[in-house]
């Protein structure tokens, strides 16, 4: 089993900045891939970040390249999510994720998932 706990949300105004934190307990953080996606009230859920085990290779979803950064420290066994320039269209709730595959950008190819962490973006 592996657990994971996301924090670091919060409410945040526009144009405002957060980082989110997912760390990782139990049997095993590695090698994995790792992700982050979103839930925004009423929406299907959204692959936002993924990234290497080694960290080497990161990926984005079109809606947040150039304003996420995701970021990993296998020996803290967490991994991050930057997030600057927020827009209201940002609010929801962010999960972290266990992934496989190398460029992993669908819910089915994580198995592993946090409970969530609320981000709130006001105009």
């Amino acid at each position: 089993q592996v657990q994971l706990v996301e924090s670091g949300g919060g409410l945040v105004q526009a144009g405002g900045s957060l980082r989110l934190s997912c760390a990782a307990s139990g049997r095993t953080f590695g090698p994995y891939a790792m992700g982050w996606f979103r839930q925004a009230p009423g929406k299907e859920s959204e692959f936002v970040a993924g990234i290497s085990w080694s960290g080497g290779t990161s990926y984005y979803a079109d809606s947040v390249k150039g304003r996420f950064t995701i970021s990993r420290d296998n020996v803290k066994n967490t991994v991050y999510l930057q997030m600057n320039s927020l827009k209201p269209e940002d609010t929801a709730v962010y999960y972290c994720a266990r992934g496989h595959g190398l460029r992993a950008t669908t819910r089915n190819e994580y198995d592993y998932w946090g409970q969530g962490t609320q981000v709130t973006v006001s105009a």
